[in-house]
């Protein structure tokens, strides 16, 4: 099933008709030719207003987040990370990049079958340097296209200061022009409608208890005994204090989200068991936005589903628009710690 863009129309309801097409041609935001009235695009990543259709799909990239990957490139181009649990108690990234694509984007690493919850929603086609035999042929199954270098996709190259696994890059420009482009998905979140003051911590917060909302300008996230991801709130985003980036990603919004995680089937090269995170049903969540922490739930119905949030009343929790980081914790072992 395809998805399309989520609409906010500026006036009145129109009825538009489009047809599909593999041709990549940007979408005019006029709703019909000398009409007064505008449709309004909106990013299924971001939740923000976008002027024009990107001419290209959602690439979601697997990268490195190890200190023998550093630097991370291009991270801080990407429209929404997602950080998950992979063997050995250690994390990798999936950057989604669809409003820009950067001509340097790494250190590519290989999927995993956790990837299919994580780039189903938006249709996202993953950008992998490999991934073992089952994995592959999980993700394809479950629909998703796969662009690795295990079989020749284009737009790989080697980072001369650095050594196998770790010095793969992708040229995104380059790979996009064998993709095709598919229908705008999304949204990825239940975002606050463009436009509008958000919900996530303001609205949300002030129906919520004291014990739901408290101060968050500094956040430990905890994945396992050697992985924890630390944060700091500064101006009007979060940013890593122990990253690998470059350039570290500014995000407006980190979600956290309690994870059942079950095993992939098969060990790493080193023996270790390869986890899998199930990123669909529901569970505890934390939304760290504007210096607080709000305590929500997250429901997502399926693989593809949009990720929603409800208060501790049952009522919605919406995300304000803009660059948002999820971190995929374990429900057991997995901890929070904010100040």
């Amino acid at each position: 099933m395809t998805r399309r863009l989520p609409v906010v129309l500026l006036t009145a309801a129109l009825v538009v008709s489009a047809c599909s097409s593999d041709k990549k041609e940007k979408a005019d935001p006029e709703a019909s030719k000398g009409s007064s009235e505008k449709l309004v695009q909106v990013s299924p990543l971001t939740g923000e207003v976008m002027r024009s259709r990107p001419a290209n799909p959602v690439f979601v990239v697997k990268i490195e987040n190890t200190e023998g990957g550093a630097p991370q490139l291009g991270l801080d181009k990407a429209d929404m990370v997602v950080e998950e649990l992979v063997e050995g108690g250690l994390t990798r990234l999936a950057a989604f990049f669809y409003s820009d694509l950067p001509s340097t984007v790494g250190h590519v690493r290989s999927m995993r079958a956790s990837d299919i919850g994580i780039a189903k929603p938006v249709d996202g086609q993953i950008v992998a340097s490999g991934g073992s035999a089952g994995t592959v042929k999980k993700v394809k199954k479950a629909g998703i296209t796969v662009w690795s270098e295990d079989f020749g996709a284009p737009g790989f190259s080697s980072d001369p200061n650095k050594v196998r696994p770790y010095n793969r890059l992708m040229d995104l420009p380059r790979l996009d022009r064998r993709a095709k482009v598919t229908d705008i998905p999304g949204p990825y979140l239940t975002f606050t409608k463009a436009g509008a003051k958000a919900e996530a911590t303001s609205s949300a917060g002030a129906e919520a208890t004291e014990k739901s909302v408290r101060k968050a300008t500094t956040a430990a996230v905890r994945f396992s005994p050697s992985t924890t991801t630390q944060w700091k709130y500064s101006g009007s985003t979060y940013k890593r204090t122990n990253g690998h980036a470059e350039k570290e990603y500014g995000a407006d919004t980190v979600v956290v989200l309690y994870c059942d995680i079950g095993d992939a089937g098969y060990l790493d090269p080193a023996g270790n068991p390869v986890p899998e995170t199930k990123l669909k049903g529901n569970g505890d969540a934390l939304i760290l936005s504007g210096g607080k922490a709000t305590t929500v739930t997250w429901h997502k119905r399926g693989s593809g589903a949009t990720i929603s949030f409800k208060a501790e009343d049952g009522s919605p929790v919406t995300i304000d628009p803009g660059h948002v980081w999820l971190e995929l914790i374990p429900k057991d072992g997995g901890s929070v710690t904010v100040q």
